[in-house]
């Protein structure tokens, strides 16, 4: 293996390789905002691999960001490139810009980063999935032609987290967006762990009043003392000033400095999660002579929360039930370089759908992501990916991730966990393992004392040497998929009231698996071969239709979240029929088609009306006796088969859920129509099986 000093010498080496490049793009300064400037810089990048000897194989090509060189091979089995890249940007900076700080931000890139400015080395940053800020005034020619280098390396390495690519796919390439900070120098600090520089904090919080504190990291690059002024703005959502606060300070010519600020906000309008998501804006300025050296705006959610003992989550003093999905961030065919508007196709599914949260697997996802959240009112468990599997090399690592995640995503009122790890494991307390959980835990407790922090099992039992270190103990339960039948949830929820009331805990996955292409009818009884090749559709149903009946009558739970809103990309996998698939999503991979599982949440879950005729895929029939499953969650259905209206349904597990039982198939095409009037609205649906 090279040391850190050969892969630094070995990057420099290979920087020299220029490409030909047809288009420029020019950096100058803006009359409009003197005081910071954020340019995209995403577009006219070229790229090409480099084979494990860091030899270059392929030719130089025109991509923009976001990109990845896996949206094709690692979805689809073990033969895929993990080693380095490289990609190169031509650049023009106005002379105007001297006398400037600039920087380079990534949102993310796959998995170990090195950069280089004009053949200077600017930096190494190790993992995929948060952002990271390097300065590059120096390195800069202006009045000139400038060549930024990126060295992309998504080899598994045992230092780096995640340290594999079992249980998702860790995709190479500058997969987010890429952006240019220009600061006059005297700034706000865009380097504290690529944070905004500006933490917002909130005490006593009620509807009455709520006190709020600002925190603003200020770095002074004149080398001489400055004395200014420090202001706070707090507008509403209509764009008013509601408060404003300005005081002087004194920043010293060394050092990031902190200053704070407070303020008292009487009948603050709270953020309700998705009945209210109302949000604030703050802007903090920092002032040069009487004028606006730098601004920093975040968005602001004035909430409190709580989990109160057997009785779940509290949101603002009243209780607020946790449910909903975890997300994986790639696409089939696309891997995880998504534009703005596919992340937002994510976010309206899981709007439709009616979840209250989303926990996300199991790594850092994007701004835009979480911005998404903090808008539409979703609570957030957000977690790094120490996950699966434990080298004893990833410490540093880890503790690097956890303080990224936490200060990049401060400000989120969405946020109420911070995730240090799951499914990894140590043989007593005194373990590795353990033993970095409890420091990944001081690690979040001490940045962010006023949110939970959680760490996720995949073991029921909760006397593991892995838990009770986090606030939260999240875990893992897949009964009816890896163990047991699918009612072997309740009895493990009622053992769990028995013996931990005062511990918090959240089933944090569960789920099976469903390839849209196979169906059969369902046996509850007799359970799939969790590696096996047939998934059926309909099995999924049931395990859902079955689960959440059980899971929605035990607040105890802090929340529970479905494993996934998505199928997504197992590389080492071969399961189901699909290889490289995880298949356990609501949602195809492609977002196409929503599974039967999907209207069997929305209907459960959200307020629009929901008329659906479950196993409509199953259209191919040899047996003719049959029960029909609907899911109505405004009012009692009315079914017929062929014309024929079919007599009361048996109620399912929950309210939405009608079994029409026994009934027998024509020879042919069967027509069966489901129908309920709404509020003047005819709500209907329409399935047609054919019995061979």
């Amino acid at each position: 293996m090279l040391t850190e000093k050969n892969e630094i010498m070995n990057f420099k080496k290979n920087i020299l390789f220029v490409g030909l490049f047809l288009v420029q793009q020019n950096i100058s300064a803006q009359t409009d905002n003197a005081y910071r400037q954020n340019i995209p810089f995403n577009d006219h990048w070229q790229f090409r691999k480099a084979t494990v000897e860091n030899n270059i194989d392929t030719a130089w090509k025109s991509v923009n960001i976001p990109h990845t060189w896996n949206n094709v091979d690692m979805q689809t089995g073990k033969d895929f490139y993990a080693g380095i890249s490289f990609y190169e940007k031509k650049f023009f900076v106005d002379k105007q810009l001297q006398g400037k700080r600039v920087f380079i931000r990534f949102e993310g890139v796959g998995s170990v980063t090195n950069v280089s400015v004009n053949n200077q080395w600017i930096g190494e940053h190790k993992g995929s999935y948060s952002a990271f800020v390097f300065e590059i005034t120096d390195a800069l020619k202006y009045g000139e032609e400038n060549l930024i280098n990126v060295k992309a390396d998504n080899t598994p390495r045992k230092d780096v987290l995640p340290i594999n690519n079992f249980l998702f796919a860790i995709y190479g390439g500058i997969y987010r967006p890429v952006s240019l900070i220009i600061t006059n120098k005297l700034n706000i600090s865009t380097t504290d762990y690529a944070s905004p520089g500006i933490y917002i904090r909130q005490k006593s919080v009620s509807a009455k009043s709520a006190d709020i504190e600002i925190e603003a990291k200020i770095e002074n690059d004149f080398h001489v003392l400055k004395k200014t002024f420090l202001q706070t703005e707090l507008f509403d959502m209509k764009g008013k000033l509601v408060k404003s606060l300005k005081q002087p300070i004194t920043v010293l010519a060394q050092g990031r400095q902190s200053f704070f600020q407070r303020i008292n906000l009487s009948n603050p309008h709270l953020w309700q999660g998705k009945v209210d998501p109302y949000l604030y804006k703050v802007v903090v300025t920092v002032y040069d002579d009487n004028k606006k050296s730098d601004a920093v705006s975040q968005s602001l959610g004035v909430r409190s929360f709580q989990i109160v003992d057997g009785k779940g989550f509290y949101l603002n003093g009243k209780p607020y039930r946790i449910y909903g999905v975890c997300r994986h961030q790639d696409w089939w065919g696309l891997g995880n370089a998504l534009s703005s508007e596919q992340e937002d196709v994510d976010m309206n599914m899981i709007k439709e759908i009616g979840a209250t949260s989303i926990r996300f697997g199991h790594y850092q996802q994007s701004q835009r992501i979480y911005d998404d959240c903090d808008s539409i009112g979703l609570l957030v468990w957000t977690e790094i990916p120490f996950v699966n599997a434990v080298s004893k090399e990833e410490a540093d690592n880890a503790k690097q991730q956890m303080t990224e995640l936490i200060r990049q995503n401060f400000n989120h009122p969405s946020i109420f966990t911070w995730g240090t790890s799951n499914e990894v494991y140590g043989k007593n307390p005194q373990d590795y393992t353990p033993r970095l959980i409890q420091t990944l835990n001081d690690i979040a407790k001490t940045e962010d004392p006023d949110r939970y922090s959680g760490s996720t099992n995949g073991y029921g039992n909760m006397n593991r040497p892995e838990n009770f270190f986090t606030d939260i103990q999240g875990i893992n339960r897949y009964y009816g998929w890896y163990e047991g039948k699918m009612n072997g949830l309740e009895n493990w929820i009622i053992d769990l009231e028995k013996n931990y009331p005062n511990c918090k805990v959240a089933l944090a996955e569960y789920g099976a698996e469903a390839n849209i292409y196979q169906h059969e009818v369902i046996d509850t009884s007799k359970v799939p071969q969790y590696d096996g090749q047939f998934f059926p559709e309909e099995y999924q149903s049931r395990f859902h239709e079955e689960q959440w009946g059980m899971i929605e009558k035990h607040p105890y739970l802090v929340a529970s979240y479905v494993w996934n809103m998505f199928d997504f990309a197992t590389p080492l996998w071969y399961r189901g029929g699909i290889p490289a698939r995880n298949m356990k999503g609501l949602v195809t991979f492609d977002r196409k088609i929503k599974k039967d599982a999907f209207y069997w949440y929305k209907s459960n879950w959200s307020d629009e009306p929901v008329m659906y005729i479950s196993d409509r895929r199953f259209n191919k029939r040899t047996e003719a006796l049959t029960d029909i499953t609907v899911y109505s969650n405004k009012g009692t259905p009315s079914v017929t088969i062929n014309g024929n209206k079919l007599t009361t349904p048996v109620k399912g597990t929950t309210k939405v859920h009608f079994i029409f039982k026994d009934i027998r198939l024509s020879k042919g095409v069967n027509k069966i129509e489901a129908t309920v009037h709404y509020r003047g609205t005819l709500l209907q649906d329409t399935v047609e099986w054919t019995l061979e």
